[in-house]
């Protein structure tokens, strides 16, 4: 079979291909239990995902591996936030300069643990199991490159604002916090300058943030995990459906090793990815080795390369990216040139860019919160056929790009 033939009749599939996700992910959804980062559920969705691809995807080379993390670090932040909010605003009654610590701290935390995704505060919170699932299938020839197709396995916790009063209200309580530390922050500063009587007045009235402040660690419902049929089975399921579709048809690329890298806890700030960098560090791979990032794939008007990723603080490969745009307008796919916007979170994408990996994240959906984002609306019933099968045949247009030695050049 030709290579142009081979990737036409992947194309001709791609319809079967979007039934194959669906089934799938309604399964999951169904029958492995909630699966937030590190629980129970995770894993059995991973071991169960890691069979599939040994028995239908043709990969010889499948390892479950697990990680040590503190996954309630990541929203755990917020308790002492709120405290420290709190103590930011009664110090600015007595002690100006212990509210500007107070403040300034609130801040730091918020921006290295939540923004940037590092571990300021996981140790005071127990640890648990996650589970991450590499599968490689091998080439026809010598193998040459590697691409993984990465999507992650946890689901989220539930955002209640989010799903009672929609995104601006949600993003609208996060402002307000953060607006009411800058608030009391420049109050004090006013008053250690020798501003007048005035300084008290508004400090009285800034007492207004309080209820911002206490409401943060209700932002997130610890008790209510989602289904994550979108965000992101859809992502794990682009790369199994494709491996399974290549293997009923009996194609192989000829020089490209293709791999499905599902990793867990993504929800809790990219922990699974950045232990996969740990385990498999990128100056150790035998051939050049490069990661497509799939999160949330439903709105076809929204399919995205994101050029930047990380709240847009961590620059992706570009020349992945642009051959991903490529591939879809030779599908005759819509994708449009993005980014992961501040306060937009990440992708797995950021956490393999700093291991070291040449990796780009797709995504499709609206950056500002859709009603299903991190709500029990995320269901198998929400998943759409579009935005799935034009995902897929622009992947199949990007590999055909990749086999033929379109990623063989130095990081853009």
């Amino acid at each position: 079979m030709s290579a142009k033939t081979k990737f036409d009749t992947l194309l001709q599939k791609r319809e079967d291909a979007v039934s194959y996700m669906i089934r799938g992910i309604t399964h999951i959804c169904g029958n492995m239990g909630p699966r937030s980062p590190g629980s129970d559920g995770e894993r059995r969705a991973g071991e169960s995902l890691a069979a599939v691809l040994k028995e239908e995807c043709g990969c010889e080379d499948v390892s479950i591996e697990s990680f040590d993390e503190h996954p309630d670090g990541f929203y755990g932040y917020l308790y002492f936030s709120a405290v420290l909010d709190v103590l930011c605003c009664l110090s600015a009654f007595c002690s100006p300069l212990l509210s500007v610590f107070f403040g300034v701290a609130s801040f730091l935390l918020m921006l290295f643990q939540f923004i940037l995704y590092h571990e300021v505060v996981d140790r005071f919170f127990p640890l648990r199991q996650g589970t991450n699932v590499t599968a490689i299938r091998p080439c026809s020839g010598e193998p040459r490159r590697r691409v993984f197709l990465n999507g992650h396995i946890d689901a989220a916790w539930e955002w209640p604002l989010n799903y009672r009063f929609g995104g601006v209200v949600f993003e609208a309580h996060s402002v307000g916090a953060t607006a009411g530390v800058f608030f009391y922050i420049i109050l004090a500063v006013c008053r250690i300058c020798g501003c007048g009587v005035w300084t008290q007045t508004a400090a009285r009235a800034g007492l207004l943030f309080l209820p911002f402040w206490i409401g943060l660690p209700f932002l997130r419902n610890k008790k209510r995990v989602v289904d994550g049929a979108n965000d992101d089975l859809s992502g794990c399921y682009m790369g199994i459906a494709l491996l399974r579709t290549m293997e009923e048809q009996g194609i192989r690329l000829e020089h490209t090793e293709l791999g499905v890298l599902l990793t867990g806890s993504e929800e809790s700030g990219l922990r699974g990815a950045k232990a996969w960098c740990r385990a498999h560090p990128a100056d150790r791979q035998e051939v050049p080795t490069c990661i497509f990032c799939f999160d949330t794939i439903h709105d076809p008007r929204f399919l995205m390369v994101n050029f930047r990723d990380l709240n847009g603080t961590v620059k992706a490969d570009a020349a992945l990216g642009e051959l991903y745009l490529e591939a879809a307008a030779d599908a005759g796919v819509s994708c449009l040139r993005g980014w992961v916007p501040p306060m937009g979170g990440a992708t797995d994408s950021a956490a393999f860019t700093q291991g070291g990996y040449r990796s780009v994240g797709i995504t499709g959906l609206n950056h500002r919160l859709e009603s299903y984002y991190h709500t029990r609306r995320d269901s198998h019933d929400n998943l759409n056929r579009e935005g799935l099968g034009n995902c897929f045949a622009a992947t199949v247009k990007l590999l055909e790009k990749i086999d033929s030695g379109k990623t063989d050049q130095k990081r853009a």
